[in-house]
């Protein structure tokens, strides 16, 4: 617990020490620009650098650590059968959770303006859809989860892991469905020691939010964006899905699942 308490806090240290870095850059560009200081201006244009040089200096941080190298099985391939069958897995639970916190829209957004700013240019588009969970696989999954996975059991593991992973997001409007999918990328990180499936559905989780929002930003619910019928019926195929997906990974053994297995940690 200490372990991901301390790697938790260091990702936020990393970003505001990024923001120090950053934020005279951006300064300097909007007097060049407008002959005139602007911090809110300059705050706007430094946030997706930001936050990728945020990236960079947490990800340099894991490796040196060796929190991403002591296990090979990290970025294992998987066979294609099970890759697919995750995927499945992940897509029906995206809409599934989507789904439940479209009926949590009383909970507030306080980062609204903020991914509006970031969703307004290419390279924040990418540090959300992409880059963002490129990272936080390689903090949560690939050193947190791991970390807790040799403390204690596998059900109280991916527990603390999906908890921490919910509070992490500290938006209200984006705690329950972080904590929710840190579940699942939990038990599938605990399923196939990989971290490939898990960065391919957060990828695909991401990026699905940020196209409804630039396509569709005035829909707030599922429903009304696919109506009332089509939303049941995909809610209902969704569940039979994941059921049936889930049934089908369990069924792998983890030297079935990895192309390149390893010793066990």
């Amino acid at each position: 617990m200490k372990t991901a308490i301390k790697l938790v806090l260091l990702y936020f240290l990393m970003q505001i020490l990024a923001a120090l870095v950053v934020g005279p850059f951006s300064m300097l560009y909007v007097y060049i620009a407008d002959g005139a200081l602007n911090s809110d201006k300059a705050e706007e244009i430094g946030l997706a650098p930001t936050m990728l040089l945020g990236f960079v200096f947490m990800g340099i941080y894991l490796w040196r650590k060796n929190y991403l190298t002591d296990d090979k099985r990290l970025y294992s391939p998987l066979t294609a059968s099970y890759l697919v069958w995750s995927l499945l897995a992940g897509l029906s639970t995206i809409f599934l959770i989507s789904a439940l916190v479209s009926q949590l829209s009383f909970l507030p957004d306080w980062l609204n303006q903020t991914f509006s700013v970031l969703q307004s240019g290419w390279l924040g588009i990418v540090c959300i859809s992409v880059l963002g969970p490129i990272l936080e696989e390689l903090l949560f999954r690939g050193a947190i989860t791991k970390a807790l996975l040799r403390k204690y059991s596998p059900v109280k593991a991916i527990l603390i892991s999906g908890l921490i992973f919910g509070l992490f997001h500290v938006n209200p409007a984006q705690v329950v469905s972080a904590a929710l999918i840190g579940f699942f990328l939990a038990w599938l990180y605990y399923k196939t020691r990989s971290l490939v499936p898990c960065i391919l559905i957060h990828i695909l989780n991401n990026s699905l939010s940020v196209y409804l929002n630039l396509k569709y930003p005035e829909v707030e619910e599922l429903s009304d964006l696919m109506g009332n019928t089509s939303f049941l019926i995909f809610l209902l195929v969704s569940v039979l899905l994941l059921f049936l997906s889930l049934k089908k990974l369990n069924e792998y053994k983890l030297s079935d699942i990895n192309i390149n297995t390893t010793t066990e940690v």
